[in-house]
């Protein structure tokens, strides 16, 4: 029988979300309540301005937020999230997300994500809030 992990946990959502994989996420590091991804901004993430959509931001702290919400094994939904964007972000900028449990209550979660580029630089921060429905991931 396999042991279930926060890592396999997260492994086996990312292997199902083609959203994710589509965007380029990579897990670097997973814990209860905790996940740090990263992914490449890629020319077709940009928006008419030059500069990454903000969608593109919003998702990859939307997963992060997803991977950490998800890490014990209990299946979470968003329930309300917000965004601010900081800095703007450019093609071939490597993002990463890092999102930290404030709150592990029993039906609801609440998580802020970092979001920093490949100089260290806080370009968004991410909040939200999950509802934990009690059935099983794995």
């Amino acid at each position: 029988m396999q042991t279930v992990t926060p890592q396999s946990i997260i492994n086996h959502v990312l292997q199902k979300d083609s959203f994710s994989r589509w965007l380029g996420i990579e897990l670097i590091e997973a814990a209860e309540g905790y996940s740090k991804i990263k992914m490449q901004v890629r020319q077709e993430m940009m928006n008419g301005l030059n500069v990454v959509h903000g969608g593109i931001a919003f998702s990859l702290a939307d997963s992060a937020f997803a991977f950490a919400c998800n890490s014990r094994n209990n299946l979470s939904l968003a329930l309300e999230t917000a965004i601010s964007f900081l800095k703007p972000v450019y093609v071939d900028d490597v993002l990463t997300a890092e999102a930290k449990e404030i709150r592990n209550g029993k039906n609801t979660g609440v998580y802020l994500v970092e979001i920093k580029n490949q100089h260290e630089q806080l370009i968004g921060l991410f909040k939200g809030t999950c509802y934990r429905t009690g059935k099983n991931l794995l």
